[in-house]
């Protein structure tokens, strides 16, 4: 039981030193060997490539802010119009207004009514215009023949009539 906890804790070990150091080896029995790695080689670097210059950004910020400061004061002059327009629309809407009103108020004061002639009555006079003559209404027309209901009751009897109309005089 030992054995395989210090197994473990060897593995680990193992691990550890291959990763921090790297510089020493290990045998098949986990212990480190005194062997060094050559430094020259691991050392040595590549050669240095040159620093890159950096270019110039072109950034849209100022010309974006030079088009949404112009555009901010289109929208507020345009709205500035229209509260100028509205306010000359009330403006004369409220003058036409009151001069109905003026208008209205005018001939709206009482005002007596003439007294009439007494000297001179009215005299009604006869119209130039000719009389109606009154007819009577034409029922026969929806028949030529005439037409006769016959049913139980005396109230439904009807009989044609040969008699021509005659206007009343």
């Amino acid at each position: 039981m030992e054995k395989t906890h210090s197994k473990s804790t060897l593995k680990f070990v193992k691990s550890a030193s291959q990763f921090t150091t790297g510089l020493w080896s290990t045998n098949s029995e986990g212990m480190p060997k005194d062997e060094f790695k050559d430094n020259s080689k691991s050392c040595q670097k590549s050669p240095t490539m040159e620093y890159t210059k950096a270019q110039e950004v072109k950034l849209h910020t100022q010309q974006r802010a030079t088009k949404r400061a112009m555009f901010n004061y289109m929208v507020a002059t345009k709205l500035s119009i229209l509260e100028q327009q509205r306010k000359q629309e009330e403006m004369l809407q409220k003058m036409i207004e009151e001069e109905e009103i003026r208008l209205l108020r005018k001939e709206m004061v009482p005002r007596a009514q003439l007294m009439p002639f007494f000297d001179r009555p009215f005299i009604p006079q006869r119209s130039s215009r000719p009389l109606t003559i009154p007819r009577e209404p034409s029922f026969r027309m929806m028949s030529s023949k005439g037409f006769s209901c016959n049913s139980g009751s005396e109230l439904y009897n009807f009989q044609p009539t040969t008699q021509a109309m005659n206007p009343i005089k």
